[in-house]
């Protein structure tokens, strides 16, 4: 039984149920109806009734709780109960149920939000409306109770093979939504450290000052702190140090570990993964990444796919650009490349219109909203644009590309168009010399990059990158360098085929890396597509510390933010 609540908006004890619908679902397929306004004690806001639709009339005139709730209770009855956002909708239920004296009949919940998060776990929004969408479930109304019920009904009909592929019966599939947080290890009386304390008998005496992570673990060994520093013996102490404010783990250190590496970035690479995997309760949280960076992505996999800019890059069959220091820049280049090349301006959900909008009146838009669009027309577009960051290779192919069809429209004496593509040329070169970060396809150019040691000019860490992903990382030279760089290339070459893909627990470490680079511009870079000989790889590490090379050799670029 697929239940659905409308309520009056507000909250606790206040809360009144106004509207509840039902669908019995069976055999994947939606089959009785039921649904039902409730008279309410208290009056109805204007918001909420001009986000219904349910007037104060309306409930004036609908029945009691004591009328609407037996009849359901009946239909509850052994019965599964499936809602979105389900806990919402059994405490309003549950506190409808208790207002009238009537015993709630506690039927096993499953909820189609957590659903989608445990089937879907590329899907990042997960509302009842995105969800049908990415579904490909048409939604004709919104917040009333039946019409919210037949959405979540089918959902759950889309999602049921699923399901019965990871669970047989009930039980199990209650067990596989139970929400899997680990339990948070509590250490006795933390907030008892005063700035007065004695700091506890840990040797710092044999931590190394090179670059890495340091480990603080109490007398049974287990952890509380992990850090990273360029020089972990100075950044081990400081944390005991007067002047600094005392933590609530530091009172129970004992022993400090340490793991080196030979880069500040593998520090912070290493850092990430090792507080994801220990989980110390001394971490607040898992990653330190520059909160301004923010991704251009195109996802392929909806009708008529559009250009966005999100903090996080695209999972599954997208392409994503980036990462780049700047929303407002990125979206106005977003805008600009929709009106450049008539790409949609709207959302993800694609509306229809009997007529175009003012951009497809101004011919900025194809109009694909009005269904009478070639889908490989636009495809064509969008893949003229998304060619720009991906097979890139000249140094400002965008402007290039502008400034063609600047020449092409004054030869054909439509001067007025070039002159509205010069101011847009201009415009476009502003943006792009004031958006930093790295303006190409994440999955373009899988490359081998060099991260300097902080004191030692010998000594440097090496990063393959390939498909969007870290590939892998270590000290730079040794005789399994170009093993690890074919193993590299490889990785690219997959990629290519199943379309850049970056898996979730991932996402941080991408930006991580991607903020590292964008405020070290001069990073050294070898493209490792063609792929490159041993030969090259010997002169790249050899010529690394040195600002110019020869480019018919090696791709050796900074972070050039005109890609």
């Amino acid at each position: 039984m697929v239940v659905d609540t409308e309520t009056n908006g507000l909250a606790g004890e206040r809360c009144e149920m106004t509207e509840v619908g039902g669908v019995l679902v069976g055999g994947g397929e939606l089959h009785d109806r039921w649904s039902s306004l409730c008279r309410t004690n208290a009056p109805l806001r204007r918001g909420i009734q001009r986000l219904t639709g349910i007037s104060q009339a309306m409930v004036d005139s609908a029945p009691s709780l004591e009328e609407v709730l037996p009849p359901l209770r009946r239909r509850l009855e052994n019965r599964v109960m499936v809602a979105h956002n389900a806990p919402f909708d059994r405490r309003v239920l549950r506190q409808a149920f208790h207002r009238i004296g009537l015993e709630w009949p506690d039927p096993p919940v499953i909820c189609t939000a957590s659903l989608a998060r445990a089937l879907l776990p590329l899907q990042p929004r997960r509302g009842l409306g995105v969800l049908a969408d990415a579904l490909g479930i048409e939604v004709a109304l919104a917040h009333r109770a039946l019409a919210d019920a037949e959405t979540c009904a089918r959902v759950l009909c889309a999602l049921f093979p699923r399901l019965c592929a990871n669970a047989a019966t009930v039980a199990e599939a209650l067990a596989l939504l139970k929400p899997r947080r680990p339990a948070k290890r509590k250490l006795p009386r933390l907030n008892t450290v005063s700035r007065g304390s004695e700091p506890p008998a840990v040797d710092f005496a044999t931590l190394p000052k090179d670059p890495g992570v340091y480990i603080f673990r109490d007398d049974r060994g287990r952890v509380l702190y992990v850090g990273k520093s360029v020089s972990i013996r100075s950044r081990a102490r400081a944390h005991f140090a007067p002047s600094s404010p005392p933590a609530a783990w530091t009172r129970h250190a004992t022993v400090v570990d340490y793991r080196t590496t030979c880069s500040e970035l593998g520090a912070l690479v290493l850092e990430n993964r090792l507080i994801k995997e220990l989980r110390p309760p001394g971490n607040q949280r898992l990653t330190r990444t520059d909160d301004r960076l923010v991704y251009i992505r195109c996802r392929l996999d909806i009708a008529f796919p559009i250009l966005e800019v999100s903090p996080d890059p695209a999972a599954g069959h997208a392409v994503t650009i980036g990462p780049v220091r700047g929303r407002r820049l990125a979206s106005e280049l977003v805008e600009q490349l929709d009106s450049l090349f008539g790409l949609r301006h709207c959302g993800r959900r694609l509306p229809r219109r009997d007529h175009p909008s003012a951009y497809g009146q101004m011919g900025r838009c194809l109009s694909p909203c009005l269904g009478d669009l070639d889908p490989n027309l636009y495809r064509r577009r969008l893949d003229e644009v998304l060619g720009l960051f991906v097979n890139a290779r000249s140094s400002q192919p965008l402007l290039d590309h502008v400034h063609g069809q600047m020449r092409a429209a004054a030869a054909q004496q439509h001067y007025e168009r070039a002159a509205s593509l010069r101011r847009r040329a201009k415009r476009l070169d502003t943006i792009l010399s004031q958006l930093g970060g790295v303006l190409e396809a994440t999955h373009a150019r899988p490359r081998l990059i060099l991260a300097p040691h902080p004191s030692d000019p010998a000594r440097a860490e090496a990063f393959w990158l390939a498909g969007g992903r870290l590939v892998d990382y270590g000290p730079a030279g040794g005789d399994d360098l170009a093993t690890r760089t074919e193993r590299a290339i490889r990785r690219a070459g997959r990629a290519d085929e199943l379309g850049a893909h970056v898996p979730p627990d991932e996402i941080a470490e991408v930006r991580l890396i991607g903020s590292w680079l964008a405020s070290h511009p001069d990073a050294p870079q070898l493209s490792l597509r063609p792929e490159p000989t041993p030969e090259q790889l010997d002169e790249f590490l050899s010529l690394s510390g040195e600002r110019e090379l020869d480019d018919d050799r090696l791709d050796l670029v900074g972070a050039d933010t005109h890609m």
